[in-house]
């Protein structure tokens, strides 16, 4: 497995991440022996960099991450995330007080079984909270030892720019993929002025781009997408899907998958990024892990380019856009 440069603090993992929150929500029921599983298979394939978050599961994703990867500790990286909030119902709210942020660290910390984080990310960013006061508090956990490097996800240039100063921010965490580029305006050359990692989240789309979903009928009830994002209702998924076979011809020339075609994509757009696919089964893990063997040439990347030009998805992102990019 190749390694990349996550920013400028002396960060180095794995080029390709894995994302865990399928394992405990979001994309159906899971089986946990077969997440385990994937887990052992990820360190097997020279995968370190490991993506979690207190939400997901209501803890238990941090739970199963960090008692399946303790033996390998001393070689892996784990970043989780605080800030999301959900309440009876399904309420959303984000915290970024302060005074959260201890505690929600705490609570990661005895969940992962860890005795430091490695990267800690603010899972959204609070509008009532000036960001230097998050990041305030963020860096005294660097301080205390709790927390090794310091994130931030979903965050928009100037805030980043806000917080940088406060502390060095090491990696920004957003969604990016052939699908979903808005991020190329403004944050990206930030990131790159400032010394600052990407990490790629949904890098296949939410699986759009693997070309394996053929209908939103498909998507049984523990499944979010549907409810999550306008690009999955019937007419704008069939528009999206015309482009997905487009690519999905490509990806046969090449004799890869599309998914390793998308992955290839993000992973040609810069060094400094680190895609990290989710996923909770072994095949489609093994799958995005040789996508980092796959080059793309100037005339691959320029037809991909001409299929599915930034902006091609129909329908946004999040039904609710109001807590991405502040």
């Amino acid at each position: 497995m190749e390694k990349r440069k996550l920013g400028s603090q002396g960060l180095v993992v794995s080029a390709i991440g894995l994302g865990c929150m399928g394992m405990s929500q979001s994309y159906g029921t899971a089986d946990e022996g077969e997440s385990i599983a994937t887990l052992n298979r990820a360190i097997e394939l020279g995968i370190d960099f490991f993506d979690t978050a207190d939400v997901y599961g209501n803890h238990h994703n941090e739970e199963l991450v960090g008692r399946t990867l303790k033996p390998f500790r001393s070689r892996i990286f784990i970043a989780t995330k605080f800030g999301n909030v959900f309440g009876p119902g399904g309420t959303r709210s984000v915290n970024g007080r302060p005074e959260y942020v201890r505690t929600a660290c705490d609570g990661s910390l005895k969940r992962l079984g860890v005795d430091h984080i490695d990267l800690y990310y603010q899972h959204r960013v609070d509008r009532n909270v000036p960001i230097e006061e998050t990041v305030g508090a963020m860096a005294e956990l660097v301080r205390a030892g709790k927390v090794r490097y310091l994130g931030l996800s979903e965050a928009s240039a100037a805030t980043i720019r806000r917080a940088h100063k406060v502390h060095p921010i090491t990696a920004v965490q957003s969604e990016y993929s052939l699908w979903t580029r808005d991020y190329e305006d403004d944050v990206i050359p930030t990131l790159r002025e400032l010394g600052i990692g990407f990490v790629p989240f949904s890098p296949l789309g939410r699986g759009m781009l693997s070309a394996t979903i053929r209908s939103v009928d498909e998507f049984g009830a523990g499944d979010m997408r549907s409810r999550l994002s306008p690009r999955f209702e019937r007419e704008n998924f069939e528009r999206n899907l015309q482009v997905v076979d487009r690519l999905k011809q490509i990806a046969d020339e090449k004799r890869i998958t599309p998914s390793q075609l998308a992955l290839a994509w993000v992973l040609a757009q810069g060094d400094d990024m680190v895609p990290i696919p989710g996923t909770k089964r072994r095949k489609y893990l093994e799958e995005n892990a040789a996508a980092v063997s796959v080059k793309l040439s100037k005339s691959d990347l320029a037809r991909i380019q001409e299929i599915a030009p930034k902006g091609f998805a129909a329908g946004d992102r999040y039904y609710d856009m109001r807590p991405v990019n502040v």
